[in-house]
């Protein structure tokens, strides 16, 4: 049976795919859920790992929750309210604390439509990039919902509060021309040029020393929440490790060479 996540490996990147073909790529199931959690602490574990691609099956990326089993009031959705309370906590928002516990950096590579969870999904990664053809949709209140796994925390973070109102209040589509304006999406390509585009900067990043770049992206998170001395003090406590990485002594001699080679005209 195929997993709800595939993970694949690349050199110094990881792929993980989203692959729930009946469901339209949902990201509800505890199945999905538990596969996301184990491929981030495998991560975790593995710091060989410079960086995720986030991607999805076919042509979407992800239809959220599984609107099936909303019309058939199954799972989940079939549970009395104080149950489903408990459900929500324990299956879809494990995801939202799962990518932030994420030490590698992770590329959305948004093949399709990213629709209610899964465009909150696309918000949940450090950077994104879109097919001219896929859009984004925080659609919950069409069907009278509302976020309920994160979004409204993580998609102010990512176009501001005046967009992501927009976004929240109307369900409407932003389509991938838009999210590049917005500051949605880091670029805009054609379907055949998104993962070869999606690897291209997962590139730039790996190239750097793991430990620094995961550290960097622990600041990039804690700045989101923290006042500006607790950050400072997580970036001095950080920082003498990074000292003390043989990598940064290497390219720090690296550098030193270089210049003492170099000509004075040059």
């Amino acid at each position: 049976m195929t997993p709800p996540l595939r993970v694949a490996r690349e050199g110094a990147v990881e792929v993980w795919t989203i692959d729930v073909p009946d469901a339209g790529n949902a990201v509800s199931g505890a199945d999905f859920v538990e596969c996301l959690e184990n491929a981030v602490d495998a991560v975790n574990r593995d710091v060989t790992v410079g960086a995720v691609i986030l991607t999805g099956e076919g042509a979407l990326f992800s239809s959220g929750g599984n609107v099936k089993e909303m019309a058939d009031h199954r799972g989940v959705f079939g549970l009395e309210p104080i149950e489903q309370r408990h459900a929500y906590v324990d299956t879809i928002q494990r995801i939202p604390r799962a990518m932030v516990r994420c030490e590698a950096p992770v590329i959305a590579a948004v093949n399709g439509p990213a629709v209610g969870a899964g465009c909150d999904l696309a918000m949940m990664c450090d950077l994104r990039i879109v097919t001219d053809g896929a859009f984004f949709a925080e659609s919950f209140v069409q069907i009278g919902l509302i976020p309920g796994d994160g979004g409204s925390w993580f998609l102010p973070r990512v176009v501001g509060e005046a967009r992501a109102a927009e976004m929240t209040l109307t369900g409407d589509r932003v389509r991938a021309e838009a999210a590049l304006e917005w500051g949605m999406v880091s670029a805009v390509v054609a379907a055949d040029d998104l993962l070869p585009e999606a690897h291209a900067l997962a590139e730039r990043i790996v190239k750097n020393p793991a430990h620094a770049v995961r550290m960097a992206k622990r600041l990039l998170l804690a700045s989101r929440t923290d006042s500006l001395d607790s950050v400072l003090g997580l970036a001095a406590a950080m920082q003498p490790l990074a000292h003390s990485d043989p990598e940064h002594h290497q390219r720090v001699d690296a550098w030193r060479r270089a210049r003492a080679d170099r000509k004075p005209n040059d």
